[in-house]
């Protein structure tokens, strides 16, 4: 899966926002991939798979910037006013000018401010070192299964192990060729929904827009009510679509 990606990318490439694959490069922030060799056409430009990434970015996300500082702050640590701030920042604005833009009383406040980032900045780093020498020492830690960017409710409801997610698929439901392919009942904890609903995901293509018929018939094959997992496939930010319901897509 795409967050297994992500999160297991090192910052050099979450910075760029994508990753070389061998054979193609992939989109760290939706998944998509463009294939080395082709030549990608834009109007009357021709990109190679590189540059055709690059424009995707810039399309599809605007920024790396603007696509992490977007995500949910159990995700980032960054509080909203850190977050306007930052953006302010990123605009290349002066001390000055944030200060007349947020309104703030004083440009010493805005210059506390930097320092306390340039603070959280350096928490994380050593942070950071903690876990990696922890991670080469820890051989009785868990594997958990990670959390996808556009989850709206994070809390112990992730709190799953691989083991436990592996025998909450099998509990409910069928395989066929070791995929599963049918849900036997839909469960009534919050975590075993999360992980039907995260299971059931995988099955909706990445960047392909689904009519609400077409989206219904994905979900359908695997449970009658089709309602119920299409609410929480939403609820959970697997699944995004147009306010008219016209339109779905995988968030």
């Amino acid at each position: 899966m795409k967050e297994e990606v992500f999160w297991n990318s090192d910052i050099k490439d979450i910075k760029k926002g994508y990753i070389d694959s061998g054979e193609h490069f992939e989109c760290l922030l939706c998944g998509m991939n463009t294939e080395k060799g082709v030549i990608y056409k834009r109007e009357n430009i021709l990109l190679d798979a590189e540059k055709e990434m690059k424009s995707h970015i810039s399309e599809a996300h605007v920024s790396v910037f603007d696509y992490l500082i977007s995500l949910n702050k159990k995700l980032t640590g960054i509080s909203e006013q850190q977050k306007k701030l930052l953006k302010l920042f990123y605009q290349g604005k002066s001390d000055k000018e944030v200060q007349e833009e947020t309104e703030t009383g004083s440009m010493s406040t805005i210059r506390n401010h930097r320092f306390m980032l340039k603070e959280k900045e350096r928490q994380a780093k050593v942070f950071l070192s903690v876990m990696e020498l922890l991670r080469e020492r820890d051989k009785n830690a868990a594997e958990f299964i990670e959390l996808h960017k556009t989850a709206r409710f994070i809390d112990d409801r992730y709190n799953i192990t691989l083991s436990e997610n592996q025998k909450m698929l099998e509990k409910f439901f069928e395989f066929e060729d070791g995929k599963a392919v049918k849900l036997k009942r839909f469960p009534g904890r919050e975590k075993q929904k999360v992980v039907v609903i995260r299971e059931i995901s995988k099955s909706i293509e990445s960047g392909k827009k689904y009519s609400e018929k077409e989206i219904n018939s994905v979900i359908k094959n695997f449970f009658d009510d089709y309602v119920t997992l299409r609410r929480y496939l939403i609820e959970y930010g697997f699944l995004d679509r147009k306010k008219d319901g016209s339109e779905y897509w995988l968030k």
